[in-house]
């Protein structure tokens, strides 16, 4: 799943090749991932794009007074063509949801919205208010904004009686944080993922404070130079722990394990975050006694 480090790259991308440019057609082509019909999708035919933004793992793009905002689910991903087909794309069971051409008739230039996958969570939404997608309107703050602060996070999580897991992954406490990312998180402050969040001590805090900062930030500067196709190889290659399964630790040596859960499954080190002790392989898991 794409998180806020992806999301910020294909932002930054897209700001930049987007700028000055207008919308010549969009065809959507998988209508399941069209969650607003008012204003349509051929209001934004015409516009002019003004700025690409990203709250949490939404994607926003300013068009003509208009906000085109997506979220990627957990397989979905946008493509940068120099040269787009002539041909509209016809519906059908390939990955395509949505295909932007832009304004440019010497170059044929556009951007694709794709979802793999037989799960569909890819979400599409013209607005006129970026806040009248309900995902957005609920997010917690952004943790690379200078507001979040150490005391800002202890504050989040004061009277949390959630697992500081399940308490990352919450978008309406903090948002861009998924399921890879928390692993990565987790394992650089040295915490086991299901410590209550609300039983932390300032140290802890503190620690875990400092690893979503540098964790997010050095994923966010990996991802500047390689292409859009290859990013999420990249996000691969720069975890240490997350789909790591049986691999040693980079920092201890120590064989990573996993917790599967229903829909989802997160890897730790145990000598790094647990004290040793390894973790029930199953739904509802809490440290083996």
């Amino acid at each position: 799943m794409p998180e806020l480090p992806e999301v910020e790259s294909l932002s930054r991308f897209l700001g930049e090749r987007l700028s000055g440019r207008s919308v010549a057609q969009v065809y959507p082509v998988a209508v399941h991932a069209l969650k607003t019909y008012d204003p349509p999708l051929t209001a934004l035919e015409g516009q002019s794009f003004e700025g690409v933004e990203r709250h949490g793992k939404f994607l926003d793009l300013g068009v003509g007074g208009l906000r085109l905002v997506m979220h990627l689910g957990r397989a979905g991903w946008v493509r940068w063509r120099d040269r787009l087909p002539e041909a509209p794309p016809r519906p059908g069971r390939g990955p395509l949801a949505l295909r932007v051409r832009l304004g440019d008739p010497d170059d044929g230039a556009g951007f694709e919205v794709t979802e793999a996958g037989s799960q569909k969570h890819l979400a599409v939404y013209v607005v006129r208010d970026v806040l009248e997608v309900p995902g957005v309107a609920r997010l917690g703050p952004d943790p690379l904004s200078e507001e979040f602060t150490v005391e800002a996070f202890g504050r989040l999580l004061a009277g949390e009686s959630r697992q500081i897991k399940g308490v990352l992954r919450d978008q309406s406490v903090l948002a861009g944080i998924g399921n890879a990312y928390s692993d990565e998180i987790l394992h650089t402050a040295r915490m086991s993922p299901f410590k209550l969040a609300a039983k932390l001590s300032e140290e802890e805090v503190a620690r875990i404070h400092e690893a979503i900062g540098t964790t997010l930030r050095e994923a966010v500067e990996r991802s500047r130079g390689p292409a859009l196709k290859d990013l999420k190889a990249e996000k691969k290659s720069g975890l240490r722990v997350h789909g790591r399964k049986g691999e040693p630790c980079p920092v201890c040596g120590d064989t990573i394990r996993e917790v599967s859960f229903s829909d989802s499954s997160m890897q730790y080190c145990p000598r790094c975050q647990t004290g040793g002790k390894v973790l029930a392989d199953r739904r509802m898991s809490r440290l083996l006694k």
